[in-house]
């Protein structure tokens, strides 16, 4: 390799190159039942319709209301949610009401069961695409995006804009609990 600052990492690290998109948090409810957890792994896949992919391990009570379901929620928190979002995904929603333990406060979307987390700058309700082979092999949930909601002090007209609400700014996980929030924006020019 020729570049001066170019070093290899770990494989078993390599995800952390890529994994820095917002951390969201994927709420369910089924026959009664609710629950909140954070994901590091989502990502959105289509435009009409729109969809997206979040990874859910098999472990997690999220993961089997929604199955139950066939619906969920994503949702983007933000800097003034870390300690909320580092809480809810350390603890098990199948011991503990969260909403409760935690003070979550929520609100009921339109198309969904699944509650919606007060305070994030994003919502997304989805419909599951059922994909039994990949939930089973690689934890890999698909949705249809049925309805998105935004705040408008950040997003609007398409856009994401910061300036002025550091508190609302997106948290990026990057392992071990460590979170960055995304920056300044920068508008790029063709060459």
């Amino acid at each position: 390799m020729s570049p001066t600052h170019c070093r290899p990492v770990p494989l078993s690290k390599a995800y952390r190159l890529l994994n820095h998109g917002p951390t969201v948090l994927v709420s369910a409810a089924h026959n009664g039942q609710r629950n909140i957890m954070a994901a590091a792994w989502a990502m959105p896949l289509d435009f009409e319709p729109p969809k997206v992919a979040v990874v859910l391990d098999k472990a997690t009570w999220t993961r089997q209301l929604l199955e139950g379901a066939g619906t969920f929620v994503l949702q983007v928190p933000c800097a003034a949610q870390a300690d909320l979002v580092q809480t809810v995904g350390n603890t098990t929603g199948s011991e503990t009401d969260k909403f409760a333990a935690y003070g979550v406060q929520a609100f009921k979307g339109e198309h969904t069961e699944a509650p919606l987390l007060e305070g994030c700058v994003a919502w997304l309700e989805c419909r599951l695409l059922p994909e039994p082979h990949n939930q089973q092999t690689y934890d890999l949930f698909l949705g249809e995006v049925v309805a998105a909601y935004a705040d408008d002090r950040v997003f609007s007209d398409g856009r994401w804009h910061f300036e002025g609400h550091d508190e609302l700014r997106t948290l990026h996980h990057v392992a071990g609990g460590h979170f960055l929030t995304i920056g300044q924006p920068i508008d790029g020019r063709q060459l």
